[in-house]
């Protein structure tokens, strides 16, 4: 019975395994395991780690500061004494002291420094949406490759499935005597040429799986292979809305512009340089001498009778630091001009790829309807063919020129299908990032 369980066990987990195995991956899984895993975009969490950081940093700034110390000193020969006067004696003192600071105004400087701490939290956290939609963008653009690479692999073997036949058949008649056997040989170039074709296109399809796995990061292709989309492509956003949409949604674009603010808060900082900062300090200690032979009052004592406290107020009034300040001020504004202009290139390029990509689309989308209407007459016209062929009635360059024809309407069909699909998707994430799938 034992036996029995064991052996049972070990099938459900091999079927279990093999569930796993055969199991696809969606758009959605795939998006959302490569923002998980991809280096960069943990690269750009860990900014905002030093982000958060700073802003702790900045907020203790505030808090005021508490310091202990304590000495212990020998002098031999001519040496300080407890009056305050030189002697050759040898002499030892133990001091110790406290000291509080609490900066009561530092010229709006912690401000501005808790401020730009902040913005710059901001900005690491668009960076690193950014950075996932560059992620998400390109393993759109792998999957689909995927699974146009699987469209042409599938129109490869149906050709080559046709000359498989066409060799048997050619074989059949070769041996009933009713056509020359050169024929049959021509028949078999062709249809080795087209197996050909099919290696050529299954490696292909193994090298796009790679390369989107390799995207992902995942440490083994075993059972690794994507599903087909699902739904219909619907409506193509003209270049306009997709742009005004994407000033409010594109990350990088917010990223950018929150990198200006920065540049702002960062001049702000720097003109602090020129108001006055005051503080507030206080403290105590003792002090304990003892000089080599003279009387001296016990340890206990002389603390008693050594300790002090003081308070006062430190104040600040730049009036020259060789132009340290105005320095800082005229190279935070220089950084200021390259956000504005960073934003300003963003902007450009965004609408230049958004333009580019739609009528990319919609060229692939005349080519499309055109290419499924071309086809669908190429496959009568194949059928045709191959019918006048085999009664006798066709030569075998005319069949052959028929199925090149309908093999090239169908890669022009698949072609212009999975280059609409790419750059319709694009267009759409483009809108709106976080409607696309992964990425709710």
């Amino acid at each position: 019975m034992k036996i029995i369980k064991v052996l049972s066990l070990f099938a459900l987990t091999l079927a279990a395994t093999s569930v796993a195995k055969a199991e696809t991956w969606t758009l959605d899984s795939c998006i959302s395991y490569a923002i998980r895993h991809n280096v960069e975009v943990r690269q750009q969490e860990m900014r905002v780690k030093e982000g958060e950081l700073a802003v702790t940093e900045a907020k203790d700034k505030f808090l005021p500061t508490l310091d202990a110390g304590a000495s212990q000193s020998f002098n031999f020969g001519r040496g300080l004494t407890a009056e305050n006067t030189y002697a050759n004696r040898n002499t030892s003192s133990t001091q110790w002291n406290v000291g509080f600071n609490l900066p009561l105004f530092q010229g709006m400087s912690e401000y501005s420094r808790l401020k730009g701490a902040r913005l710059s939290l901001s900005q690491y956290l668009l960076e690193v949406e950014a950075a996932k939609d560059n992620l998400t963008l390109n393993v759109i653009s792998q999957y689909l490759q995927v699974l146009y690479s699987k469209e042409m692999a599938k129109a490869a073997r149906s050709q080559a499935e046709l000359s498989a036949f066409e060799v048997e058949r050619q074989r059949v008649m070769v041996e009933a005597g009713k056509v020359a056997e050169a024929t049959l040989y021509d028949v078999e170039s062709v249809a080795a040429q087209d197996r050909l074709q099919v290696v050529t296109a299954d490696n292909d399809v193994r090298t796009a799986i790679v390369n989107l796995a390799n995207l992902l990061h995942l440490p083994s292709l075993d059972g690794f292979d994507v599903a087909p989309l699902e739904g219909g492509e619907g409506y193509l956003p003209s270049p306009e809305e997709v742009y005004s949409a994407a000033l409010g949604s594109n990350n990088g674009l917010l990223g950018a512009r929150q990198a200006i603010r920065v540049a702002d808060e960062n001049i702000s900082y720097a003109k602090t340089g020129y108001i006055p900062t005051l503080s507030f300090n206080g403290g105590l200690g003792s002090s304990y001498y003892n000089v080599a032979g003279l009387p001296n009052d016990g340890f206990a004592a002389q603390m008693r009778h050594n300790f002090s406290t003081y308070i006062g107020f430190s104040l600040r009034i730049p009036l020259f630091d060789a132009f340290n300040t105005r320095n800082s001020v005229r190279r935070a504004k220089v950084q200021r001009l390259n956000a504005q202009l960073a934003l300003e290139q963003q902007e450009t390029t965004l609408y230049k790829d958004i333009r580019l990509a739609y009528w990319q689309a919609r060229g692939a989308h005349e080519r499309w309807l055109t290419s499924a209407e071309t086809l669908e007459k190429a496959q009568l016209s194949f059928e045709a063919t191959r019918e006048r062929f085999n009664l006798g009635r066709a030569t075998q360059a005319d069949y052959e020129q028929a199925k090149n024809n309908l093999y090239k309407t169908q890669v022009t069909r698949i072609q212009a299908q999975y280059e609409y699909l790419i750059r319709h998707r694009i267009l759409l994430f483009y809108a709106n990032p976080a409607n696309v799938a992964g990425r709710r």
